[in-house]
């Protein structure tokens, strides 16, 4: 598994896989106004604009495999006609993955490479 920042997290009807790459995060700036890591604070410290959380959301679909069009109808019903204060944590969660990785990769190792250590100490 290549360590590509994806993340599978529950949202609207179903599960999503949401993904950030570098492409998303420049567009995320632009959209925002402001560098990934500062929407990123603002998200932590309430001082965000409900488009950090918009387009974070729409953005990690789109990168994480959802057609344009079918992440910006999910974001309009599921984010954008909600309180806002609904899909903060969502968002902090996919632009954190974004940023530093999903929690469940293993910075420096995929599987075959984890698994032969895992064999090795085991010996």
């Amino acid at each position: 598994m290549s360590r590509d920042a994806s993340i599978e997290l529950a949202f609207a009807d179903g599960d999503y896989t949401f993904r950030l790459p570098w492409g998303k995060l420049a567009e995320l700036q632009e959209k925002c106004d402001a560098g990934p890591y500062v929407v990123l604070r603002r998200l932590y410290d309430n001082t965000w604009r409900i488009e950090d959380i918009s387009q974070v959301i729409r953005l990690g679909l789109i990168g994480g495999g959802t057609k344009p069009a079918d992440a910006l109808a999910l974001v309009r019903r599921y984010v954008e006609e909600r309180p806002p204060l609904e899909n903060v944590m969502l968002a902090q969660a996919i632009l954190s993955a974004g940023l530093m990785g999903a929690p469940e990769e293993k910075v420096g190792e995929d599987e075959g490479e984890a698994e032969a250590v895992a064999t090795k100490a085991s010996e």
